[in-house]
Parts: structure tokens; sequence; C-alpha cells
């Protein structure tokens, strides 16, 4: 293999906290090898469109504590079009480079393994996305930081669900994987927690606040995420409704607050760790591959390996969430 020496970055998909410092690592530890780093706009689309720049060190200053990502992201059709793709390749040629840090979620790695199966561009993935619903690592960049905004939002909602007496139903993200209201939910003591790996048979919900009620328990939060099968909030509050129409309940959408905000000291952390490795990775050889943190330790997984599927939730958790809210 040839010795790179010019890397290209980019942020795809959905925003994460802590892609920043994904790229402030990718940049820093490039130029610290004497490699030139190329920064990609708006991820595939900026590809294809060749927005693409030469990063200095002084770059990536005073990024590491900021949410969202200065190389913007975004989806693109455009891409996923043998020309797209031919107008990305050659927009790489153009600018010298001759190996990828690509930072973002499933679909990020789905475009790089049909990419690469026509071009060898090496490249490295980062798994970028709040979703924590990737094979190959134990967290992922934003996870942490998505998680700790919704507990924060729940804590305070369970406050005036406490001083109204109320039934609160918390829609979170996660429209394939429900692993932000899985944690948020454990973390914030919620009642029940519907998410899409499960099926959700809503009248075991509605037996369990019938049962809460006799209990004289007044106060219920649900965490629903948005990708359950039943549906969100506005399918779980109008069946409570109909069931208990004497009953308060309210609902509460979260939305995309849960993609903002800085990164938490874990996710800051683990996008240098897996930053610093990619380049490292790179410059060994070893390249198709995502970059994870598998038990406190860096692994690499080959792109087709991580599109295939996530981390199965552990049951375990599953009956812990029924006998803890209890």
């Amino acid at each position: 293999m040839n010795k790179i020496k010019n890397i290209g970055v980019m942020t795809s998909g959905g925003d994460s906290p802590g892609m920043n410092a994904a790229v402030r690592a990718v940049v820093r530890t490039g130029v610290y090898h004497g490699m030139d780093v190329y920064g990609i706009r708006r991820g595939y689309q900026g590809m294809v469109d060749g927005d693409i720049f030469k990063m200095k060190t002084t770059d990536v200053s005073n990024i590491i504590q900021r949410g969202g990502t200065i190389l913007k992201t975004a989806r693109s059709k455009e891409f996923v079009t043998e020309e797209g793709m031919e107008k990305a390749y050659t927009q790489l040629r153009n600018h010298g480079i001759d190996g990828l840090v690509l930072i973002g979620g499933d679909g990020t790695f789905r475009g790089a393994t049909a990419f690469f199966k026509r071009y060898s561009i090496p490249a490295v993935g980062l798994p970028g996305t709040i979703d924590k619903d990737m094979a190959g690592t134990d967290f992922t960049i934003g996870f942490d930081t998505a998680v700790n905004t919704a507990v924060s939002a729940i804590d305070k909602i369970r406050d005036t669900a406490e001083a109204h007496d109320r039934i609160f139903i918390v829609e979170l993200m996660g429209r394939d994987a429900g692993y932000i209201a899985l944690h948020s939910g454990i973390s914030c003591g919620a009642e029940d927690i519907l998410i899409p790996e499960t099926v959700t048979h809503i009248n075991e919900v509605l037996d369990r606040i019938e049962t809460d009620e006799i209990r004289k328990k007044t106060v219920q939060i649900i965490v629903v995420a948005e990708g359950d099968d039943f549906g969100g909030a506005k399918e779980v509050h109008e069946s409570i409704v109909a069931r208990f129409p004497k009953l308060d309940v309210r609902s509460c959408i979260l939305g995309h607050i849960q993609r903002g905000g800085a990164p938490s000291y874990a996710d800051r952390v683990l996008a240098s760790r897996l930053g610093f490795a990619a380049v490292n990775a790179l410059r060994a050889g070893n390249t198709q591959v995502m970059a994870g943190i598998v038990n406190n330790k860096v692994v690499f997984t080959p792109f087709e390996q991580v599109v295939k599927g996530n981390t199965p939730i552990s049951e375990d958790l599953i009956e812990m969430i029924r006998v803890l809210s209890v």
C-alpha cells in the first residue's frame, strides 16, 4: 500500500455532539504525522460538489466543546447514483486526497460500502450518531450527550407531573433503535419504556396504569421512542385518555434538542480517541473499517459488518425495567 499523504475528513447524516471533537483529533493527528488534511463540507454532497478545503490546526482550535459540526452535514441523493459517485471520486483525485475519515452513522457507512466497491480509496469510519445503533462499538459519538439532555428534560417534567398528579408521555428520538429511550427511561425511573426492539402491547401498558391507580400511584412517566411499533407520544396519549378519561395526561416530544448542546466529557474523550485511532489506522494500512470502542479498547470492524446490524438490547435490561417500575 502506498503511503497516505492527504486525508479528507467529513461529517455526514444526522449531526451529533462530539463530531467537532472528532474532526479536531483527525486534523491534529494528521498534521502531527506530516499529512495534509482536507475538510469536506456537507458530507457526501460536498464531496460531489468539490466543497473541499485544506485545514490547519488553528481551524480546529476551540471547537472540542462545541455541538454540531463545523464541517456541516447533509444527506445526498446525488451521491447514491453512479454519476454522483464518479463526480465525488474525481473531486477527491483533483485535491490529491488518498485517504478518508468518515464521521457518521449507518447511512454514511452504507454509502461508503457502495462507493469503495467502485473506487478503492482507503477509508476509516467513526460512529457519529446519537442513536448508538451500530455494531462494532459499545458507544457512539453523541449518544452520552443525547441521553444526558433527555434525562435533564425528563427530570424537569417529573417535577411538574408531581405538582399536578399527572401522567406524562415523553417521546424521544429513535426511529429504528430505542437506546436513547431505554437509557434515559432507566435513569429517570420511568414507569414504562416503549422501544422499537420490543413489541408494545398497549393493553398491557394500560393495565399497568390501572394497577398503579389502584395503588394510588398518581404520577407516572412513560418514555416512548419515536419508532416504537405502536406509535409515538400522540398514539399512546390517545389510548390512555380513551380508557381513563378522568386522568390528567400530557405528552411532550423532545425532538431535536437531543442533537444539540455541548458534548459531554465522555463524548469528547470518545471522539478524540477514535479520531486519533482513525488516522493511525490509515497510516498502518487498515482501511474500509469503522473504529469503535469495545470493552474500553479500540477495535476495527469492516464497513460491511457494521451496516448489517446493531448490538441487541439486553434482555436483562428489559426485565429490570419491569421490576424497578413496581
